[in-house]
């Protein structure tokens, strides 16, 4: 398998879109701007009531971390992303959407189960509410993953939303394992506010003595840490990494990078739906990193891109969309 520069593990999920009403969150009994796991009966029933009352959007191979890897990888960087899909019709599709957007898989990723899925609920305020069925991916185990392009990678990327699943929190620290033994850079999103909540025993398992670069957005950072300000979370994220992002929507980001602190204003847009604007941050900051720009010019990449995909329905732009954003901030910087 060819060398890339980004190897990223997490779920593979069927992403279902609904533009939803705040009274129909509130009759499902969900809490805005969370992810709330559930079995398969459950997720069925739910994906009969949006079919008959809220306006469906779309359906795209999400995951917070394929996400991730499909704004690095088409911003102009090689990628891989190490998954567990089932050996169905909702499996294949995930496979092949990665696969058209550049991405390489591997065919041990396919196994007998059934594919998961996730309601992704987006209110008139642009916030997303998920409602996630693993299915199949909450068994990810080092069994589904090819572990061999990871040793000559730039970059191993984590999501938190792993933290949930034993054998997948196993799987994660052999390739920890592998990324230190080859001096492969760690980066890591602690994903989501209910994870830092529900899971935390998970993350902390996770980050384990630390990583090189962690994502996070303000109330992930002030749950995580304990905190009453950003400042202070800001000291007690450092004894987990040395790099620290903190998105603040449009308000832009808070970076730490190792001795300093500055924040990179946001950009001012009509927003639509926040779904994979975090996701879509990271993979452009990844791109910009890995492609030699520092860490300010880094943010204001991701700022961009993450803007844009706040601007529209659905994670992911279009990929021609990305490489034109990238060219033409290309020649605002130059």
């Amino acid at each position: 398998m060819a060398t890339v520069d980004l190897f990223a593990i997490g779920n593979a999920l069927i992403d279902q879109e609904f533009k939803v009403s705040d009274d129909f969150l509130i009759q499902q009994n969900l809490q805005k701007g969370t992810m709330q796991l559930t079995d398969g009966d459950t997720q069925a029933i739910l994906y009969s009531n949006l079919q008959a009352s809220q306006v469906y959007k779309g359906q795209a191979s999400g995951g917070s971390a394929a996400n991730t890897t499909v704004a690095f990888s088409a911003l102009g960087a090689s990628a891989f992303y190490g998954c567990r899909v089932g050996n169905d019709d909702l499996g294949k599709i995930y496979l092949d959407g990665l696969n058209e957007a550049g991405i390489q898989t591997a065919k041990q990723s396919i196994s007998e189960g059934v594919t998961g899925t996730c309601m992704v609920l987006v209110s008139p305020d642009s916030e997303r509410t998920m409602h996630t069925f693993l299915g199949i991916t909450a068994e990810l185990t080092d069994q589904q993953i090819d572990f061999a392009p990871l040793a000559s990678a730039k970059w191993l990327y984590i999501e938190g939303y792993l933290s949930t699943s034993d054998s997948a929190r196993v799987a994660v620290k052999q390739a920890r394992e592998i990324a230190k033994a080859n001096n492969v850079q760690i980066a890591l999103t602690l994903s989501d506010p209910a994870m830092v909540q529900y899971a935390r025993q998970g993350l902390d398992e996770l980050l384990d003595d630390g990583v090189d670069l962690l994502f996070c957005n303000e109330q992930e950072a002030l749950m995580y840490s304990g905190a009453s300000t950003l400042d202070e979370a800001l000291v007690k994220l450092q004894s987990l990494s040395k790099h620290i992002v903190i998105t603040l929507g449009e308000k832009g980001a808070l970076i730490h990078n190792n001795e300093h602190t500055f924040t990179v204003l946001g950009r001012k847009v009509t927003a639509v739906d926040a779904n994979g604007a975090g996701d879509a941050f990271a993979g452009a900051f990844l791109y910009a990193l890995n492609a030699g720009f520092n860490y300010k010019t880094a943010a204001e990449l991701a700022i961009l891109i993450s803007s844009e995909v706040v601007s529209q329905f659905g994670p992911r732009l279009a990929n021609a969309d990305y490489a034109l954003l990238l060219q033409n901030f290309q020649k605002e910087c130059a």
